[in-house]
């Protein structure tokens, strides 16, 4: 966990030797649609990362498919950390994306009381371009947003911010194109709450460019450019903060975490482009593994 102020140039993480750190994955797992822990365990664990998921629902697929099924998983998981700790379970970063009910936010704050000194990282998986998704609540949605107070790392797209933030989401939102002080403010006033960092992800620009701000509890801020294809796939919100942790657990600097983030999420993309039905299927990135493996080198 971040002790003091936050630098971009500096390792959120102290990689030593030939340990391997061990990650909790607070993550829904999905049998179909490359998501949350389909994502998280590969990604992670080609960086040299044991990780240990916490799975918050099972689905039969992800929800843009009809017909799917889910499975709330909150009444198994207090007795499954219970469980962890009866064995004592080390864990050196918390990892959380889609929730399935409020209440499994205070098994995050159980795990966050469990491990003090863990890196906690909230992707608040709820919402994208002007809506909440179809599983969540208004309840879950303000459970959510009070995981973004302390978190050492927070990666929320606009629409996430807006709702972390209560405040009104406009057609601006829905597009995802705002201006860079607008981009700025929305960081500032998610610092504001007990951030530590904060990454806006997935600000779309008219130019052909998708920008990512990202500001600090130390004063910095910047932001990392990429093309903007021209479609969008299932699970690169998944795919980005993955990628960011691997790269934050593998002991790079910030901002070489969201550098590397933001390019291996577009060529992963182009990829995905290649395969059949890619647009349903979701974001494919198996056959680039070994750029995450090297990021130990």
């Amino acid at each position: 966990m971040s002790n003091g102020i936050t630098s971009p140039d500096m390792p959120l993480y102290q990689r030593e030797g030939d340990y391997i750190p061990r990650v909790a994955a607070v993550h829904d797992l999905c049998g179909y649609g490359k998501c949350s822990l389909g994502v998280a365990i590969p990604v992670l664990s080609a960086a040299g990362c044991d990780v240990c998921p916490v799975p918050t629902s099972l689905f039969s697929s992800h929800t843009a498919f009809p017909g799917w099924y889910m499975h709330d998983t909150t009444e198994m998981l207090a007795d499954y950390l219970k469980a962890w700790g009866n064995i004592g379970v080390e864990i050196d970063a918390i990892y959380s994306g889609f929730l399935g009910a409020p209440e499994q936010v205070d098994r995050i704050r159980d795990l966050y009381q469990m491990y003090p000194k863990a890196l906690r990282v909230v992707d608040p998986v709820m919402a994208d371009h002007g809506q909440m998704y179809a599983t969540y609540t208004q309840e879950l949605c303000n459970a959510m947003a009070e995981l973004a107070q302390g978190a050492d790392i927070l990666t929320p797209n606009l629409t996430e911010a807006a709702i972390i933030l209560k405040e009104p989401i406009g057609d601006a939102w829905v597009g995802e194109n705002i201006s860079d002080d607008e981009a700025h403010r929305l960081v500032d006033a998610l610092l504001a709450k007990g951030t530590h960092t904060v990454v806006l992800k997935g600000i779309q620009r008219e130019d052909g460019q998708i920008r990512n701000f990202v500001g600090t509890d130390g004063g910095a801020f910047f932001e990392v450019k990429n093309e903007l294809l021209p479609y969008m796939l299932h699970g690169t919100g998944d795919l980005y903060c993955s990628c960011l942790l691997a790269a934050v657990m593998a002991g790079r600097t910030l901002r070489e975490s969201v550098e590397f983030a933001g390019d291996f999420v577009h060529d992963a993309m182009i990829v995905s482009s290649k395969q059949p039905q890619f647009q349903d299927r979701g974001v494919s990135f198996e056959t680039m593994l070994g750029r995450i493996a090297d990021l130990l080198k």
